[in-house]
């Protein structure tokens, strides 16, 4: 009771929701980038909101079933088919055995979301099946999906009719404004340097992955010349001696030295993972309880 992987694309992880309480040992959280897709995709199929799912980041894939499942389609606008007919993403799919699913052209966005019913059948390391290759760890042997690879499941003949409203499916565009709460070192960036930042538009870098997005544009100044290494939270914007702001993503090193001038609410990241090479960049200022606020609401509308 498989998926058997025909065609792997270009970069195609296992995640889950992350590895936690581990970053005194040097490991990161990793977990899927965009978390509005993927816990929609959970939602749909009735999964715990814990359960892994496959992150496509590039077109080209193909799994072959070898039992009959239930899957969804999230995130990225794409060209998707079974058995060779084109259908819907964002609803629940009954698949039979024998069936070919395929991702093809991303339209618009960047990762594109497959779950299966319950979750495939995988051993977590450190709490996670999240696939972090430079650690070597989770999904298949801590490396992305290859063809050939086996991604087993459990059987199941429900009949699950769901579909997410077409109000609720994000719309990709190629601007972006993220919002941001300043850090306790915001002391060490001008008022002209912070009216700076919130006021110019930044390009995103081909330098974007699942560990950072650096971008590109007007330079950011910080009286701070480097600082000790500390610990970095999703979403932190490093400042370096370039002065062109770094955000740091799901595969972020554990501690850095530059300065920081705010933190991107992590909502907001989910976004920006949807972006693409190129895209533009603003920044807004958010307040603590407004922004709580915000995550309360956003994850409540999950349970």
């Amino acid at each position: 009771m498989s998926f058997e992987v025909i065609k792997a694309g270009l970069f195609t992880t296992i995640q889950d929701r992350g590895r936690f309480s581990f970053t005194h040992l040097g490991v990161t959280n990793s977990g899927v980038m965009d978390e509005y897709a993927s816990l929609s995709a959970h939602k749909l199929l009735g999964n715990d909101l814990d359960t892994n799912i496959l992150e496509i980041t590039f077109s080209n894939f193909e799994l072959l079933a070898n039992e009959d499942t239930n899957i969804c389609i999230t995130g990225a606008s794409c060209e998707f088919s079974i058995n060779d007919i084109l259908q819907n993403t964002w609803q629940v799919h009954k698949i039979h055995k024998g069936d070919s699913i395929k991702i093809g052209k991303i339209i618009d966005g960047q990762r594109v979301y497959l779950a299966v019913k319950h979750g495939f059948n995988i051993k977590k390391e450190f709490g996670s099946n999240s696939t972090t290759m430079k650690e070597s760890l989770g999904g298949i042997s801590g490396i992305q999906i290859k063809n050939g690879n086996i991604l087993p499941y459990t059987k199941n003949n429900d009949e699950i009719l769901n579909r997410w409203h077409t109000k609720h499916i994000p719309k990709y565009e190629k601007e972006l404004t993220l919002r941001v709460l300043l850090s306790y070192q915001e002391s060490s960036f001008s008022t002209y340097e912070k009216e700076k930042f919130f006021n110019s538009s930044y390009t995103i870098t081909p330098d974007f992955n699942r560990m950072a997005c650096k971008l590109k544009g007007e330079p950011i100044n910080s009286s701070l010349d480097g600082i000790i290494s500390e610990a970095i939270s999703f979403g932190s914007i490093q400042i370096p001696k370039d002065g062109q702001p770094i955000i740091l993503l799901k595969e972020r090193q554990t501690i850095g030295g530059y300065p920081k001038i705010g933190t991107v609410l992590s909502i907001d990241c989910f976004k920006l993972a949807q972006m693409k090479i190129g895209g533009t960049i603003k920044f807004e200022e958010i307040d603590i309880t407004t922004a709580q606020n915000k995550l309360r609401d956003f994850y409540r509308a999950f349970e």
